[in-house]
């Protein structure tokens, strides 16, 4: 009986010692996985912020863009007004005759 209590113990031993290293390789997986996660999340973080800034500077560009008169309305806007200079003087002419 004596010789079997040992063996008994022994083997819930090994089975302690077992669950024991598991317990602590799990541990340190469960760690190293939260570290990854922390730098995960600040990268993440990072992007948005990095998107939401590009994002502003895009739609700053878009209204500087719209404000932004192009060459040729440029050019057609001196036109139209060296027309309407042209005909106030025509208008000047006729009122001193």
């Amino acid at each position: 009986m004596n010789d079997s209590s040992s063996h008994i113990s022994d083997s819930i031993k090994q089975k302690v010692q077992t669950l024991v290293f598991m317990y602590e390789r799990i541990n340190q997986e469960n760690e190293l996985l939260q570290a990854q996660i922390k730098q995960l999340e600040a990268k993440l973080k990072a992007k948005e912020l990095a998107y939401n800034e590009l994002e502003e500077r895009y739609s700053r560009l878009k209204i500087a863009k719209a404000l932004k008169a192009n060459d040729a309305d440029v050019h057609e806007a001196k036109i139209k007004v060296n027309r309407i200079v042209r005909e106030i003087d025509r208008c000047i002419a006729l009122l001193n005759k």
